[in-house]
């Protein structure tokens, strides 16, 4: 992982266009924490937001970072909605979660948390949300919550286990509260069929 220190411009490519600077701060006020997919010579790949799902956005390798490992990583299966939180390969937290509608299904891939979110308030979103560097290619019409992908809780309990969210993976609120207490920025979220 790569925590942002300093403001450090992103590029499309190791010393290609600039395509936006990557400040301390995410837009919802957590530190920065890039993760660091791959490394070739002084630059780094990282999973962040402001790229497609999928694609990478570079960064060399400078003062402006504070680089460190995370043991941690988080697996969604789709096919058994099912949210596995490993730690050093070990499970230490699994749970029964529902994902995307067949109209919004939610995007396979490899992504990254950028925030943990406590939520105030009675909101669809249940206790909170590990917002990730990922987006919904397929916002509903109407959908008026932007298109970051999140694991998050819910106001509907019965939704668990099914193909019922905008594209999100939905958990119990008890598992997102035990996520945001205890998943570090910059963990990898891999979400597989």
């Amino acid at each position: 992982m790569a925590e942002v220190l300093a403001p450090v411009l992103l590029h499309a490519s190791p010393g290609g266009p600039e395509i936006a600077e990557a400040d301390i701060r995410t837009q919802f006020g957590s530190a920065r924490v890039l993760a660091v997919v791959r490394q070739r010579g002084g630059w780094f790949g990282v999973s962040v937001p402001e790229r497609s799902n999928g694609t990478l956005a570079c960064l060399p390798n400078s003062g402006r970072l504070l680089l460190y490992r995370v043991r941690d990583r988080l697996v969604a299966s789709l096919s058994t909605r099912r949210l596995e939180l490993l730690r050093a390969g070990r499970p230490v937290l699994r749970t029964t979660v529902a994902v995307g509608r067949a109209a919004d299904p939610t995007p396979l891939g490899r992504f990254a948390v950028t925030d943990r979110l406590i939520i105030r308030g009675a909101t669809h979103y249940g206790y909170g949300a590990l917002a990730l560097s990922g987006h919904q290619p397929n916002i509903p019409q109407g959908w008026g919550g932007g298109d970051r992908l999140a694991i998050h809780g819910t106001d509907d309990p019965a939704s668990i286990g099914l193909a019922a969210s905008q594209g999100c993976v939905r958990a119990g609120d008890a598992a997102v509260r035990a996520l945001i207490a205890d998943v570090p920025l910059g963990t990898p979220v891999f979400v597989r069929p």
